[in-house]
């Protein structure tokens, strides 16, 4: 029994028991061989009555015939079965000839059974809660799919007769056709007009209703049309099918469960806030909702989508209510963001990165002072959010960060026709890497500039230097290249070994095509539609920077759950067999394309 006491409470999660309960768990053991290719669970099956920890050996954790995990010795399977009492989710199959611990429910026989908190068990659950509800095939349906039918009113009715139509037919709206434009008018609407005495029964609705209305095309996929009613703040869209014409209308309230309606929620307290404080407790509501976002299984991008259209909005509505006072300048100004906030990729714990462009006016003093000064109590505010400025100074108080149209163009420029200068890569990085949020069309000016710049076959040679100069922490021998000293021996760095190789072959592949849209999954895919990627190294890439992100999301998640500080950094000996192998396969693949596009580019783009 000694040696079940010693190795067991040398494993998660029965290191957590105390000496009673660890030696009451080893009076139960029963120990059990299976040869490489049994089936030891079958998913589906009744439930099970014991549960497993590998001794030797290993097993594939197996979902609808594709193995979706490995687990080694000291590692738990059929255990979410037993505590459920619900048939095994997934099956187990011996990959070895595997030696196990065979354990009955354990509860009964402990004094303190709350201390086992098996890592799997909550995963597992989310799984089964979410095939339950069917939200994650709802993100992929079409909106016509989804949408409601209309309710239509002449211009002339009155607002009392639209909302009992509207009423009678158990809808939320009504579309009203003007000939011109097509509007749309919401019970929220009427009950905003009828409370504040705006307007009474007997009015005409058109003065109620927005024209025009906002609509999406009847493909349009579910997930893309609830993102979009987050970034603008919509809770209707008309559906439109052949030659524009509405087909249906889709609602917030019919798209997700409750859990995925945060983003809306905090994206309408975030419009309505007055004040700093009030910005701040709307922002507040962000990190439960990355976190309920999660749970819910929404697809990691899809978050990072959301969420940075909710950022966008504190940002936007932060800029609004910071006063400028005396340093008020007649330039019109435009804000931008940049980094992996501007491609929509950011994480919970992510810098946001600030710049401001301001316009020239000719005769008009130099505004950069008062900007900046305006630029850091936004800054100042934007942290009482708790959002935090770039702690690599790229902030619009930043001179670098804040200049004249006329100016940021010509810089852009000088950088793109002389890339030897001092930072003239990494600068026109960035640029490609900014998206403006305020002043849209100044700020796009100062974009497009810089992408009609000529763009020379030695800068794109330099600045694919500069991109693959960050390589995936991959070796020839020992698999992963680890830190071998700090704090941070033994670990490697998901973030800059992961994320940022393929973020900077995006940003390249964004300044070679001269398109700059989009995140890094667009942007990988536009370089294969130029030609620049294989279909092959596409698809790697997009599904190696999903991954990753995955990977770092779950630790910043579990990091917001727990209070503690987030980190990119992880050890590898703590990964499971699976996710350590294709670790090594992602990581290796985005090293092979690296040195691919270094060997031959130049012939691809002549």
């Amino acid at each position: 029994m000694r040696e079940y006491v010693d190795f067991l409470g040398g494993q998660s999660p029965y290191d957590a028991l105390e000496a009673a309960d660890l030696q009451a768990l080893a009076r139960l053991v029963e120990v059990e061989y299976f040869v490489a290719g049994t089936t030891i669970v079958t998913a589906g099956d009744q439930p099970l009555t014991h549960f497993y920890v590998v001794r030797s050996g290993e097993v594939e954790v197996v979902d609808r015939g594709r193995v979706v995990d490995v687990l080694g010795p000291g590692e738990t399977f059929g255990q979410i079965s037993v505590l459920s009492g619900l048939p095994p989710p997934l099956g187990i199959r011996a990959s070895e000839d595997v030696l196990c611990y065979r354990f009955p429910d354990p509860r009964p026989h402990l004094q303190h059974p709350d201390r086992l908190r098996f890592s799997h068990y909550g995963s597992l659950v989310t799984r089964e809660r979410l095939a339950r509800s069917g939200l994650v095939d709802q993100a992929l349906r079409l909106a016509r799919n989804q949408m409601r039918p209309i309710v239509w009113c002449r211009p002339d009715t009155t607002v009392g007769q639209a909302a009992a139509s509207i009423t009678a037919a158990g809808q939320s709206c009504a579309l009203i056709d003007r000939g011109d434009a097509i509007g749309i008018v919401t019970d929220s609407d009427f009950r905003a007009a009828l409370a504040t005495g705006a307007t009474d029964a007997g009015a005409s609705v058109s003065a109620l209703a927005s024209f025009p209305a906002a609509t999406i095309g009847e493909d349009t996929l579910i997930g893309d049309a609830f993102l979009r009613m987050v970034e603008c703040g919509y809770h209707h869209l008309v559906v439109v099918g052949a030659g524009d014409r509405p087909v249906g209308v889709l609602r917030v309230v019919d798209l997700a469960s409750a859990e995925v309606r945060n983003p809306l929620v905090i994206r309408r307290a975030v419009d309505d806030a007055t004040t700093i404080e009030e910005l701040a407790a709307a922002a507040a509501l962000l990190p439960a909702t990355w976190i309920e976002l999660y749970d819910t299984g929404v697809s990691v991008m899809h978050i990072a989508a959301l969420l940075s259209a909710v950022l966008d909005a504190i940002m936007v509505r932060l800029i609004d209510l910071t006063e400028i006072g005396e340093d008020l300048v007649p330039q019109q100004v435009s804000w931008f963001l940049l980094g992996s906030v501007a491609r929509r990729e950011p994480l919970p714990r992510s810098d946001v990165d600030t710049a401001l462009v301001w316009q020239d006016l000719p005769g008009e003093p130099n505004p950069s002072g008062k900007l900046q000064r305006w630029a850091g109590r936004v800054l100042d505010n934007m942290e009482r959010c708790g959002l935090h400025r770039c702690a690599d100074g790229a902030n619009a108080t930043n001179p670098q960060f804040a200049r004249s149209q006329a100016d940021a163009i010509a810089a852009a420029r000088s950088w793109i026709t002389n890339p030897t200068q001092t930072n003239a890569l990494l600068l026109s990085s960035m640029i490609a890497d900014s998206r403006p949020v305020t002043g849209l069309s100044l700020g796009r000016g100062v974009i497009d500039g810089m992408l009609a710049t000529t763009r020379s076959r030695d800068y794109l040679s330099r600045l694919l230097q500069y991109a693959i100069a960050t390589r995936p922490p991959v070796g020839f021998v020992r698999g992963l290249v680890v830190e071998h000293s700090g704090d941070n021996r033994g670990h490697l760095n998901l973030k800059a070994g992961g994320l940022v190789p393929i973020a900077s072959l995006g940003r390249w592949l964004a300044i070679a095509t001269g398109d700059d849209r989009g995140s890094t999954i667009t942007r990988l895919r536009r370089g294969n539609g130029a030609g620049l990627l294989t279909d092959d190294e596409t698809d790697t890439l997009v599904r190696a920077f999903e991954y990753i992100y995955s990977l770092i999301l779950d630790n910043e998640i579990t990091a917001l759950r727990d209070g503690t500080a987030a980190t990119t950094w992880v050890a590898p000996k703590e990964l499971d067999t699976l996710t350590r192998r294709y670790l090594r396969e992602v990581f290796r693949a985005v090293a092979e394309v690296q040195n691919r596009l270094d060997s031959d580019w130049v012939a691809r783009l002549s």
